[in-house]
């Protein structure tokens, strides 16, 4: 016995082989309007009792057994308290972040200022579950995109239910230090001060000396070690309060979006303008955003998570230090996303960068959605090469929505939300058995598989075996030709929608048991 199992992720689409030509018109919509529930379901029930005939295994069992149903399970959750770690440059946030996290998920690199946007995190401790916030370094008196960084800062500041103010204990208290207790005393929000980079007994010292900032008692730790963390950590619990007086309340699941494009398409303007408030640090220096940033945002009455990611760049294996690490937290960010919108420049070629970021949501198997941005700029002339540009190079996802839109404008930013809930209605959608196998049925009766080598491979049972995205499993007595596969996938396109998402197909090559 063998398989022919597609990749899990992976978009047939894609495959090698000539598309399967029917050159034949059928009504198959017709055909399967005549077949009613009852009639699918007991043809149905007739095939996979044929199945008996074949060499099966337990994986081949376990899937037929599925349940029809899957439910979504969705459920509500109290909006969980923040954290906010805030000081200026370079004194360790990000790498106390991770050690509250438990892994490294914020940039860390010895260079100040590498976290420019308010990052969010899901954290625990002690059985309590919250969001951590790490903002970029504050600087008074900030000039560009430093001013942009401080404005982040105090932002995370007002929406945060407690702040985690951390100095570098070696250096003790500066200039900037004191603007920064300043701006905290009028937050007039819990605060817990860290003495960081105190790595053994000796430097507590130069932790005991920043009492003279006012903010009680500081906390010796040393976010590289360790050291004193557990400690900081039970204490700001006992001040968290146990729901959120500031976050929106997750409903569990608004939800998630990642935005997805190479470096200064706009990806950070259309987080901006979607939220209608300056959530992400936009600059004309390209690859801006290191962090992920989950931000919930109200689009059309409706919540969302936006994850605004930062640009992939080509050949991941040249990028140093904090662009690496950007670019593999990218890929986990589309990992934890239901949808992807890939933002293009419609005032530049179509590119093989853009190109791979496509590739990478077909290959994570997420819904697609294609944002068009910066079509205020576009000239009739342009125009005319992009629609080749687009019929040349995305023929491969035109089930994908396509939305033209101005992320500086906010020109018809309206219409990503029905193009995100089409792509998340297709991506969640599941075709019961009996409708699927009358839909094969209807199909090969009309566009048989062409012979190959003298033989002519069978469907015999198809069945849906998951959603999100789309996945089915033909039974079949050969393999079939990616070219029909693809015309399969093609033919379900038109009769079922699946307008946004990618589909999966299957197969599982089964013999005939011997006869006794």
């Amino acid at each position: 016995m063998a398989d022919d199992t597609t990749p899990a992720g992976s978009d047939p689409d894609l495959g090698d082989g000539p598309d399967f030509d029917d050159g034949v018109d059928d009504d198959l919509v017709g055909a399967l309007a005549d077949v009613d529930d009852e009639l699918a379901e007991a043809r149905a029930s007739t095939l996979r009792a044929s199945l008996e005939e074949y060499e099966l295994d337990e994986g081949d069992y376990d899937l037929l057994e599925l349940t029809e149903d899957f439910p979504d399970g969705q459920f509500f959750l109290p909006a969980l308290p923040v954290l906010a770690i805030v000081g200026r440059p370079n004194v360790g946030k990000s790498a106390l972040v991770n050690r509250i996290l438990g892994r490294r998920e914020a940039v860390v690199e010895d260079v100040p200022g590498v976290t420019r946007d308010r990052v969010s995190y899901k954290a625990e401790w002690a059985g309590r579950r919250f969001t951590l916030v790490d903002t970029g370094g504050w600087e008074p008196d900030a000039r560009g995109i430093d001013a942009a960084v401080a404005a982040q800062a105090e932002v995370a500041i007002d929406l945060a239910d407690v702040v985690l103010f951390v100095v570098d204990a070696n250096v003790g208290a500066t200039a900037t230090d004191e603007h920064v207790v300043r701006l905290l005393r009028r937050a007039k929000k819990p605060v817990f001060l860290a003495a960081n980079k105190v790595d053994d007994t000796r430097q507590e010292p130069n932790a005991a000396a920043l009492w003279s900032l006012g903010l009680g008692e500081p906390y010796p730790v040393s976010a590289l070690h360790g050291r004193g963390v557990a400690d900081l950590l039970d204490v700001i619990m006992a001040k968290m309060p146990e729901v959120s007086a500031v976050a929106k309340q997750e409903v569990g699941g608004p939800r998630r979006v990642a935005i997805l494009g190479r470096p200064n398409v706009g990806k950070s303007s259309l987080l901006n303008k979607a939220a209608g408030e300056e959530r992400v640090v936009v600059n004309e220096l390209a690859g801006t955003t290191r962090d992920p940033v989950d931000e919930q945002i109200e689009l059309a009455g409706k919540v969302w998570t936006f994850v605004d990611t930062a640009g992939i760049r080509k050949r991941v294996h040249l990028q140093q230090g904090a662009d690496f690490y950007a670019s593999l937290r990218t890929a986990a960010a589309l990992e934890k996303a239901e949808v992807a919108v890939v933002v293009l420049d419609v005032t530049e070629p179509i590119s093989t960068q853009d190109l791979r970021i496509i590739d990478l949501v077909l290959e994570s198997g997420r819904a697609l959605v294609l944002a068009f941005n910066k079509w205020d700029l576009l000239d009739d002339e342009r125009r005319r090469y992009l629609e080749r540009e687009i019929e040349q190079d995305l023929h491969h996802v035109t089930w994908a929505p396509r939305v033209n839109i101005s992320a500086r404008t906010g020109r018809h930013l309206e219409k990503l939300v029905p193009a995100l809930e089409t792509a998340l209605d297709s991506w969640d959608t599941r075709i019961p058995t009996g409708k699927f196998n009358a839909f094969l049925t209807e199909l090969v009766a009309a566009h048989p598989h062409p012979v190959r080598g003298g033989k002519q491979p069978r469907i015999l049972f198809g069945t849906q075996a998951a959603t999100r995205p789309p996945t089915f499993v033909l039974f079949t007595t050969g393999f079939l030709d990616p070219g029909y596969r693809r015309f399969i996938q093609r033919r379900l396109r038109e009769v079922y929608g699946f307008q946004g998402t990618p589909i999966i197909t299957n197969m599982r090559v089964r013999e005939k048991r011997p006869r006794r």
